[in-house]
């Protein structure tokens, strides 16, 4: 049984930060690449940002240079610190394994950017 509690997310003005947080309750999280995706209405669930066990990041076009994935393994838990938002960044953020993400999701964490 794997859960995944994701946290973190809000309203903020364009140009802002934002740090969320996903808790993960699987034994082996340590070696299990993960990623955050996003998903806005109407539009298929992407992914934004894997982080591999050993900590080997990428990032989509769309995010790069101003997004950062890590992980703390010791405290089973992913990071994704948001800066220079845009309002397209506003979507419900989730994370999951990646890739293959588990069957089951969380409920994500709203992030709307907006003035």
């Amino acid at each position: 049984q794997v859960s995944l509690v994701e946290s973190g997310g809000g309203l903020v003005q364009p140009g802002g930060s934002l740090r969320l947080s996903c808790s993960a309750s699987v034994s082996v999280f340590r070696l299990l690449p993960m990623g955050w995706y996003r998903q806005t209405l109407g539009k298929q669930r992407e992914v934004v940002a894997t982080i591999t066990g050993d900590g080997s990041k990428n990032y989509a076009d769309s995010v790069k240079g101003r997004f950062t994935i890590s992980r703390d393994n010791a405290k089973n838990t992913m990071y994704l610190q948001m800066n220079s938002l845009k309002p397209e960044d506003t979507a419900v953020y989730y994370c999951n394994a990646a890739p293959g993400p588990f069957p089951s999701w969380g409920r994500g964490t709203q992030v709307t950017v907006s003035s």
